[in-house]
């Protein structure tokens, strides 16, 4: 795999790479705002699935976990400019922000596809990445809040995403993992994501389910064909592992 990331900060990336299909699951620590210049992605969560290809921008919220399959098309390399909008960052954006707190965050995908303003935005940020040396911290800082205030000025409702700095509360282990077995994750990550220690997790788990989460995930995903969708996957394609967008 051909994959070049190039760096303004550790918040703001250009990342490209050309090979047939890259495919990962993944959940991150950051919510990821995402411009596509080129090629095409797939995003499956546990029930619905997204399309995203040139010219779109999108919001993958933090702790959300789906499988993403990214594709080259039409000899062009998936390429896209990436903002990771860290929780740091959004709570000092917040400070002197009023917005009601009492709507639950809703986890899903938003989608501001072709927006000028916010298009514009991610746009401006594609020619600094020619130059040498350092980016200057300030002008990082001050386009990152630009893209917020824009998402904020394009749906209100995103705050109920951006500015919910709250950890997973312990949810049913049952209906979770009846969910969201087909995804690939560290147990500790799974145990997070309930709102439980590794060892709680694992813990209750062995009370709910009579088994070891390794021996039930394998089984499960046995008994829904989900193993040799991998399986013929990978024999197809190659190894389809890895964590980038």
């Amino acid at each position: 795999m051909d994959h070049i990331s190039k760096y303004l900060t550790p918040e703001i990336k250009l990342s490209s790479y050309d090979d047939k299909l890259f495919k990962s699951d993944l959940m991150f620590d950051d919510h990821m705002l995402i411009w596509f210049i080129s090629g095409e992605t797939k995003i499956i969560q546990a029930d619905s699935t997204c399309y995203f290809k040139t010219g779109d921008i999108f919001l993958i919220p933090r702790n959300l976990l789906a499988t993403i399959v990214n594709y080259p098309r039409n000899g062009q390399p998936h390429k896209t400019v990436v903002m990771h909008l860290s929780m740091e960052r959004l709570k000092k954006f917040y400070e002197k922000i009023e917005i009601d707190k009492k709507r639950q965050p809703e986890p899903k995908i938003y989608s501001f596809s072709n927006h000028p303003l916010l298009e514009s935005c991610m746009a401006s940020v594609v020619p600094y990445f020619d130059l040498e040396g350092t980016f200057p911290e300030n002008i990082a800082s001050l386009k990152i809040t630009e893209a917020i205030s824009i998402l904020r000025e394009i749906d209100k409702s995103v705050d109920n995403i951006l500015a919910n700095f709250d950890e997973p509360g312990k949810v049913d282990l049952i209906s979770f993992m009846e969910r969201n077995f087909m995804f690939n994750m560290p147990m500790e990550k799974l145990g997070y994501l309930t709102g439980r220690s590794l060892s709680t997790f694992n813990r209750d788990f062995k009370k709910y389910f009579s088994s070891t989460p390794q021996k039930w995930l394998t089984e499960k995903k046995t008994s829904t064909g989900v193993l040799s969708i991998i399986r013929k996957e990978k024999k197809t394609n190659g190894s389809l592992s890895g964590s980038r967008l």
